[in-house]
């Protein structure tokens, strides 16, 4: 089959080297000049391993990240632990792999070019019709499938998603010489609801040596020129009194430019592909959610992995993969939207009550067993199953 893949982000990469690698004529269209990664760190969870291990490349992403055995989170005025969670908690030694989206950029961009995909960047597609992908140079097609993973700001996908009051500034700077922190751990600290950091260990940046991390401030999606305008040194001082152990990260912190600032949306389309299966949408295009449970860059590998079993079984009928990729991610997808929504108000919202009811009565109930055990499968991802009907 001849397939055309929008956009060359972990979803696109994916699905390409997947798709490639199973014998098809893929070709990425990207609009950048040069493909590039955008944003810091991210956890890659058990279930997004499992997709790096089918498509060959989890040891060179090993190589690359830096494993995370623990998530843990406490209040910044008393101390007291409002969030733990250990990936090993059913007894199976797990683990979340912290990386920067460059590493993981730069292996899935090799796989799809080893597995024969062609990637055109500079081309800015802007729409699909029957098959053809149009674009500011012209026409190309057709083709027998294209799939949509151009993200949250994709031109093809007709979702209209909620914005969500909060998102966040994130940086990548060197891991300290001098600090207690350990790094196998994602460290969290909350006032209220309204103020979140954190410093998640990311391994290597490519090209350098230096372990390194990606750090994270909450802040109200409008807020950014405020945050600007108040000036980098009150920003330390204030995080700095919240959680002490976050001043060395802070301090490399000199240019407001090193803060990238990532705003969140939620919202799902009903049925993620048109045009008989020949256009689908994947990752960000297809759904969207707030960060809280590390999965967005797994649901992308996710919905790349299951759209390549799906058009394998279907043995070429478009119509019938499509409808079986979305059948087969629903659920999963569902529900963990349902889940990230119901997190989000606790740990990012202008709320008092409900961090109250987080801090005193569900993270005390949280470690009574089974519970530890269902929140580590629900982090990893496999809490519902990830490929449905496609699972082998």
């Amino acid at each position: 089959m001849t397939i055309a893949i929008v956009g060359a982000g972990i979803g696109g990469l994916a699905a390409a080297a997947a798709l490639a690698g199973a014998g098809h004529r893929v070709t990425v269209f990207d609009r950048f000049e040069a493909p590039a990664p955008v944003g810091s760190g991210l956890v890659i969870q058990p279930v997004g391993m499992t997709v790096l291990d089918s498509l060959g490349v989890a040891d060179e992403a090993l190589r690359m990240g830096n494993r995370v055995h623990r998530m843990l989170g406490r209040e910044a005025r008393s101390g007291r632990r409002v969030l733990d969670v250990a990936y090993d908690a059913p007894g199976v030694p797990r683990f979340g792999l912290g990386i920067h989206r460059a590493a993981l950029f730069d292996i899935l961009h090799a796989a799809a070019l080893r597995a024969g995909a062609e990637i055109r960047p500079g081309h800015r597609v802007e729409r699909v019709e029957a098959g053809w992908v149009v674009h500011a140079k012209g026409t190309d097609g057709p083709f027998d499938m294209v799939v949509d993973a151009s993200g949250a700001g994709s031109l093809l996908s007709p979702m209209r998603a909620r914005s969500l009051g909060y998102g966040a500034l994130w940086a990548t700077v060197d891991w300290p010489a001098q600090t207690d922190l350990p790094y196998n751990e994602l460290r969290q600290v909350y006032r209220r609801a309204d103020r979140m950091l954190g410093v998640l260990p990311i391994g290597r940046v490519p090209g350098q040596q230096a372990r390194k991390c990606a750090i994270f401030w909450s802040l109200p999606a409008g807020a950014y020129d405020d945050w600007q305008a108040t000036g980098l040194e009150a920003w330390r001082v204030e995080a700095s009194a919240l959680w002490p152990d976050y001043a060395p990260f802070a301090a490399q912190i000199t240019d407001p430019a090193q803060m990238t600032m990532a705003r969140y949306s939620h919202g799902t389309l009903r049925r993620p592909w048109s045009d008989g299966g020949r256009l689908v949408h994947i990752g960000d295009a297809a759904h969207r959610a707030s960060p809280q449970l590390g999965q967005g860059a797994n649901m992308a590998l996710l919905d790349a992995w299951a759209l390549a079993r799906a058009l394998e079984r279907a043995q070429g009928d478009v119509a019938l993969a499509a409808r079986w990729y979305a059948q087969a991610r629903r659920w999963h997808v569902r529900g963990y939207q349902g889940m990230s929504r119901l997190f989000t108000s606790q740990y990012q919202s202008d709320s008092r009550m409900l961090p109250l009811l987080r801090d005193r009565v569900l993270f005390p109930l949280s470690q009574v067993s089974p519970l530890p055990g269902m929140l580590s499968r629900l982090v990893c991802g496999d809490l519902l199953p990830p490929l449905g009907s496609l699972s082998d």
